[in-house]
């Protein structure tokens, strides 16, 4: 019966660093979100914001936590594979350019 308790408590933990990740990956975003937001030419704003950005950060978050609770309870293995998922996160997210700095909000200089 133990080990059941302890199961469920081990994965509820799992899911509670997980959703804390995820919140933390919106946290780190939402500056670079709310440059996005807030409009790029006229106004317009930048949909990749919230059609790569999001995703990306939440996705990303979670796997950091999840990452680093699988190292704190000694399993290396899912670690590393998160750690590697974490990788391919980060570059579809440069790749996109979804976690570098907006161009469309980059002063151009007088001729435009």
């Amino acid at each position: 019966m133990e080990t059941r308790q302890q199961e469920a408590l081990t994965g509820t933990a799992g899911c509670a660093t997980a959703v804390l990740g995820a919140l933390v990956g919106i946290a780190v975003w939402l500056p670079y979100g709310r440059r996005g937001l807030s409009g790029a030419f006229e106004g317009q704003t930048a949909s990749t914001a919230i059609l790569l950005g999001v995703p990306v950060m939440v996705f990303g978050g979670a796997a950091a936590a999840l990452a680093l609770f699988a190292l704190v309870r000694g399993r290396w293995r899912p670690a590393l594979g998160l750690l590697a998922a974490l990788a391919g996160i980060a570059a579809f997210g440069y790749g996109f350019d979804v976690l570098g700095a907006p161009r469309a909000l980059e002063d151009c200089g007088s001729p435009c």
